[in-house]
């Protein structure tokens, strides 16, 4: 008999098996040695209280052997029949590759960027020297964005897809099982280039390709349908289905598209600062303690407020982690934020941004809220000096409108320069932080605080463009065969999210295929 089941554990026992299975055994009234094995289904920490504890759902076998429901994807070799070309080697791209296997369908990923073995040199450049290489950075190479943002699995895209496929195929491909029962679960940034490599892997040994440094510069389109692309300006590659799963930089596709007159829509998004605090101050607040158990892991916050009608939020939030510098551009600053496996950084860092709608932006033009964008990532440039040194001002001073003597210390390894972020931000940008912050601070004890400093710009939260497509084919309106996918396309925010749409588009890929 299975018996499905919710109990709390104390920090220290979360790994005793006895504490869990005597717990079980209380929950349901039986003697523990009834009990033969139990699963855990999902785990959360619960701090509303003094007291932490963690909440499980557990299925307890009782009277009967423990079985497994670990799944294992198999991908069976493909032929040169059926071509799918996807753009992009992120979550959306490598997952779409995988579902194209496991549909019969051959993928052949194009990214401009490099693998990730070789990015490595160029984030060392960026990170040490300020140096942007503008093919190959935090947001361009194989994995995409999300190989360097911490690998975050947490996600409400319950309706799009199945969440639990896309973890089963990280584990699978060498995460650890905890992602699935966790209810913030995440990677870590040192873990991710190795499962990169793996789904890399897997799609070349079932017969599919993986093509780097292979930037798209043309769409070949006749009579309303896509027939192939064309890669750093002269390579042809052909197929009738090309999935577009470019990410929320690659701002050239937008260009791309606009130039060929396809369709593309001005979106909204957010824009702010990335706000690090000492880890502990964080720690403290959220576990009511001085000093954090060696059992807890270090805590996240998430925070929203409406200023005068406008959404004020966390987003992105990496406990021990630390700022990043995402430019993909020359002369611009873009910041984020990740965290390695062990979160084991001194500092806590989180974007902080404000909604920006179209009617902040004027005109018609659908690309005006990305120059609106790259606008602010450069007035952030020229604050900072100059190799990606970010503008930057303690939280209180900024509230009360001050210059920073000096800046705390921080984990932006570029440097930072202290600044009056209001030559940088938008006006309503500015005042809808300032008057959020004191806010939050009233939600969470010791965060209004000038231990803490803002870091500019967070401006990469979501893509600036739309780009349409059939909520029934996923193709666009006006190209049959072109798939927008994920991020880029403005139909994701993550990547779980990402993935479950690159899955989405291979299946609707498929269903053409069928008729």
């Amino acid at each position: 008999m299975q018996k499905d089941i919710e109990i709390t554990i104390v920090p220290h026992n979360v790994d005793n098996q006895t504490a869990i299975t005597e717990s079980l055994a209380k929950a349901l009234n039986i003697s523990a040695n009834k009990i033969t094995s139990f699963k855990i289904l999902k785990r959360s920490i619960d701090a509303r209280s003094r007291k932490v504890v963690y909440r499980m759902q557990v299925r307890a076998f009782i009277d009967e052997a423990y079985t497994s429901e670990q799944q294992t994807f198999r991908y069976p070799k493909v032929s040169d029949d059926k071509k799918v070309i996807i753009v992009g080697a992120g979550p959306a791209g490598l997952f779409a590759a995988l579902q194209c296997l496991e549909n019969g369908l051959k993928p052949i990923v194009v990214e401009r960027g490099k693998d990730v073995k070789q990015r490595r040199r160029d984030l060392a450049a960026i990170n040490k020297q300020g140096v942007v290489n503008t093919e190959s950075n935090y947001c361009y190479g194989e994995g995409g964005a999300g190989t360097y943002s911490d690998g975050k699995l947490y996600t409400r895209s319950n309706k799009r897809g199945d969440i639990n496929k896309v973890l089963q195929i990280f584990v699978q491909h060498g995460a650890d099982e905890d992602i699935t029962i966790d209810a913030r679960p995440h990677i870590g940034t040192n873990k991710l280039p190795h499962i990169i490599t793996a789904i890399r892997e897997t799609i070349l040994q079932a017969g599919g390709e993986v093509l780097f440094d292979s930037k798209l510069t043309d769409l070949i389109i006749k009579d309303g349908s896509v027939q192939g692309i064309i890669v750093n300006n002269d390579q042809k590659i052909f197929a009738k289905s090309v999935v577009l799963a470019t990410g929320h930089s690659a701002r050239d596709i937008y260009e791309l598209l606009h130039r060929k007159n396809i369709l593309i829509e001005a979106k909204p998004f957010a824009l702010g600062v990335r706000i690090e605090h000492p880890q502990d101050i964080i720690d403290q607040a959220q576990y009511h303690c001085d000093i954090r158990s060696e059992y807890l892991p270090p805590a996240y916050y998430s925070l929203v407020e409406q200023v005068k009608s406008r959404g004020v939020f966390s987003f992105c939030m990496c406990p021990g982690g630390i700022i990043a510098p995402c430019a993909t551009g020359l002369d611009e600053i873009v910041v984020n934020g990740w965290s390695p496996s062990k979160r084991n950084n001194p500092y806590a860092n989180s974007g902080t941004v404000v909604q920006v709608t179209l009617d902040d932006v004027q005109g018609y033009d659908p690309l005006r809220m990305l120059r609106f964008q790259a606008e602010i990532e450069q007035k952030a440039f020229e604050a900072g000096g100059g190799n990606l040194v970010a503008p930057a001002q303690r939280m209180v001073d900024f509230v009360e409108n001050r210059l920073s003597l000096d800046l705390p210390k921080n984990s932006y390894l570029p440097g930072t320069k202290s600044a009056m972020l209001d030559n940088v931000l938008p006006e309503f940008v500015s005042e809808s932080l300032r008057g959020a912050l004191p806010v939050f601070g009233r939600k969470m004890r010791g965060y209004y605080t000038n231990e803490a400093i803002l870091v500019g710009v967070e401006s990469r939260t979501s893509s600036p463009v739309r780009i349409p497509r059939d909520k029934e084919t996923y193709q666009h309106p006006q190209i049959k065969g072109l798939y927008p996918c994920a991020e880029g396309a403005g139909y994701a925010g993550g990547i779980v999210s990402a993935a479950i749409d690159g899955i989405n588009c291979a299946n609707a890929i498929l269903n053409q295929h069928k008729h």
